[in-house]
């Protein structure tokens, strides 16, 4: 799979920009799907907001655990994913957002789940690209932050996606998040992340639940 990378340096500055990961055809149909499968479970998608200390105010949130659709993709992603990285991965966990307009995410670190993250922008309302931005200083030791701003030691770099963009980013020592406020009416975004399979976070392989075996 050949990915372009128009910024950044992953094991350098902790994060790569990937241009087009995957069409942005592929992004909002994916999306349309999800919306599609509930509807016709008679799911209002309102139903699944979530208040949590990152966030200004409540938003859509879907675990790749309760849509298969979104776990099947991320664990697709996986050899394409190790080639960037240089390393042999596991899948841990994904999860689905909708920032409203007016959002942010504050700044944090993510837990040991989270040693390789990707980002990746399914769509905008009003087509608007809303940054991610991801501190260049690595952490040693990962620690609880919530802030509304980066501090000038942390050589933030702000990365404007497009749909289908992606940032693939060190997620448990490098800190993220988006500080301005999200200019759409909405804005759709999928998170995928991955352990390395003989790294010191290899339990959380499979968000620490071991892999089903299958006999026929």
């Amino acid at each position: 799979m050949s990915v372009e990378v128009v910024a950044g340096d992953y094991r350098r500055d902790g994060y790569q920009h990937l241009r087009a990961l995957i069409p942005a055809e592929v992004a909002r149909g994916l999306l349309a799907r999800m919306r599609t499968d509930f509807h016709r479970q008679g799911v209002d998608l309102a139903r699944l907001q979530q208040q949590g200390p990152l966030l200004a105010s409540p938003a859509i949130e879907l675990y790749g655990h309760h849509y298969a659709p979104f776990a099947t993709f991320h664990w697709g992603l996986t050899a394409a994913v190790e080639q960037l990285v240089g390393a042999s991965l596991l899948p841990s966990y994904c999860y689905f957002r909708v920032y409203r307009q007016g959002d942010i995410c504050r700044v944090h670190g993510d837990r040991p789940s989270c040693q390789h993250s990707l980002s990746l922008t399914l769509a905008y309302a009003d087509d608007i690209a809303w940054p991610l931005e991801v501190a260049r200083e690595p952490i040693a030791e990962p620690y609880q932050r919530a802030d509304t701003g980066f501090r000038t030691e942390d050589r933030a770099a702000s990365v404007s996606m497009a749909a289908g963009d992606a940032v693939l980013y060190q997620g448990v020592h490098h800190h993220h998040g988006r500080t301005a406020p999200n200019p759409n009416r909405w804005s759709a975004h999928l998170f995928l992340h991955w352990v390395d399979r003989a790294g010191p976070f290899a339990d959380n392989a499979f968000d620490g639940a071991v892999p089903p075996q299958v006999d026929f």
